[in-house]
């Protein structure tokens, strides 16, 4: 495609920056201005040409066009949005340009990056998330390459946001309705939720972990393995030097599963600085800053999971610390009387243990007769003995509730059991019975074939009440699954997701030691 030499009759092409899958990136000037200021114009290429949607991918360009404004103005790390037109078929957006060398740049110049540089740098993009996604934005292509370095002051600055290459990827479905046909990401930096079309803020934590190991390793994600056990990636082996610290960070970060990594950029912000949690967040975002609407392709706000209630600790009082004594001043005690205080003090505590520490009485009677057996009388104990009466094995029962509850965990732990990396363990804890004895659930048919489901969502509701006889119970309930598919590890390229969608199940459970376990499942 030959480059124009003039957009919009007022941005004066200098030359082409680059080109991908979407269109292509000029350095502009604008002759419009005084300063005939640089821009960067992007020019965004539909898909498809279809003119039945052609108003539809107008309409949503301008919606995404006015996200981006807001962002620009909101945060200086994000360019600054000065114009967005249509012009001959193609869409621009025309931005602040940056100045600098993007983090590829950076390690491919002058290798890995130190530790604190590093830190400085995912502090400084972590307050910026924070700020993207308190706007309801997923950015969903965070990359070295997405990532600039001011030349005047070495700030990073995040570019390139994925919405509006969603909105060009709008074609029509067969209810007639536009639909994005893309997925917005880059692989290897894009965890399996995204690849599925269902980003989530922790989304751009991976992407961002990531990132950052390849700061510290100059390894791409590609380049980097898998634990046969867990199923999660191996860096650490690259950047031996790192503080224990910062790489627990960063493997939370990059946990296969959402619900097992940071929940929000400012969760990760604390971890990394040391801070619970829970304590107040500090504002980093300019009090002016407008919320934006959300649109009709924008980005899912819900987060797989909640994070677990903040747990407070118990609070432990120390003893009292000894004051340090001070002999430029005269006590008025001879060293005499300072020995007979000393050992008072020492005998006072040494009496204060003994008297902790002495035994306890026996249960009396009155305890005793608070309680009946099952004939409806008072028990006699011996109450010369020390030992209680030993309770006999209660029958087991469960509720409704209990056995759903049962079911949840289950389900969460589904794809541990039977993911990438069979756990044993886990599938012990929680299930017996010939559904775990059979090749339906074994090693053997999990090594033989690749495929497996991984739960996005989950919902499971009671249909009847549980039914218990002796040891084994079993319970009929609905459950609304949304499903992704995996295939030799990567998600199935032609079929990612399944649901979300409502089947009744009946489970069976057997009671096994001290607690209920599923045997066995039908549809």
């Amino acid at each position: 495609m030959m480059t124009p030499t003039r957009l919009n009759n007022r941005y004066q092409v200098i030359r082409d920056i680059g080109a991908g899958g979407f269109g292509q990136t000029f350095l502009v000037e604008d002759t419009q201005m005084p300063t005939q200021r640089r821009c960067v114009a992007k020019q965004l290429k539909p898909v498809t040409t279809n003119p039945q949607i052609f108003q539809l991918l107008q309409d949503r360009f301008a919606r995404e066009a006015a996200i981006l404004e807001e962002l620009g103005e909101g945060n200086t790390q994000i360019p600054r949005l000065y114009a967005y037109f249509e012009e001959e078929g193609q869409f621009y957006l025309v931005q602040e340009w940056i100045e600098g060398e993007t983090l590829t740049h950076r390690v491919e110049n002058s290798g890995k990056l130190s530790e604190s540089s590093v830190r400085e740098i995912l502090v400084s993009l972590l307050r910026v998330l924070e700020f993207v996604h308190s706007q309801r934005i997923v950015h969903r292509d965070i990359k070295p390459d997405n990532i600039i370095l001011k030349n005047s002051d070495g700030i990073p600055v995040l570019i390139d946001f994925g919405a509006v290459k969603e909105t060009m990827g709008t074609v029509m479905n067969s209810s007639g309705n536009g639909t994005s046909s893309i997925v917005i990401g880059t692989p290897g930096f894009m965890p399996s939720e995204q690849a599925a079309g269902r980003p989530v803020y922790s989304s751009d934590l991976y992407s961002l972990g990531l990132t950052v190991i390849y700061l510290l390793t100059e390894k791409w994600p590609q380049e980097l393995q898998t634990n046969h056990e867990t199923g999660e990636i191996v860096w650490r082996q690259y950047a031996p030097r790192i503080s224990p610290s910062l790489a627990t960070v960063l493997d939370k970060a990059i946990m296969s599963h959402p619900r097992d990594r940071f929940h929000s950029a400012r969760e990760m912000l604390d971890a990394l600085e040391g801070r619970n949690s829970s304590s107040p967040a500090v504002a980093v975002v300019p009090p002016t800053v407008a919320s934006v609407t959300p649109v009709a392709n924008g980005v899912p706000v819900t987060t797989v999971s909640a994070p677990l209630p903040n747990y407070q600790p118990p609070t432990v009082v120390s003893p009292p610390t000894a004051q340090p004594v001070d002999t430029t001043r005269s006590s008025g005690m001879g060293d005499w009387q300072k020995a007979i205080v000393i050992g008072g003090i020492i005998g006072a505590f040494v009496l204060i243990g003994l008297w902790i520490t002495r035994p306890q009485p026996t249960p009396t009677t009155a305890t005793a007769d608070s309680e009946t057996d099952n004939s409806g009388t008072s028990p006699n104990p011996d109450t010369s003995s020390n030992f209680a009466p030993v309770p006999s094995q209660p029958t087991p029962s469960i509720t409704s509730q209990e056995a759903v509850a049962l079911i949840n965990n289950w389900l969460a732990a589904k794809e541990r059991i039977f993911g990438r990396s069979y756990d044993r363990q886990l599938a012990g804890r929680l299930t017996t019975g010939e559904r775990y004895r059979t090749t339906i659930g074994s090693i053997d048919w999990l090594q033989n074939n690749n495929a497996y489901y991984e739960y996005f969502s989950y919902n499971v509701q009671p249909k009847r009440d549980v039914f218990v006889s002796g040891t084994e119970a079993n319970i009929e309930v609905n459950v609304t699954e949304d499903l992704i598919l995996y295939v030799n590890g990567q998600v199935d390229p032609n079929q990612t997701t399944f649901g979300p969608q409502t089947q009744s199940y009946r489970f069976f459970f057997e009671w096994v030691g001290d607690s209920w376990k599923i045997s066995k499942v039908q549809s």
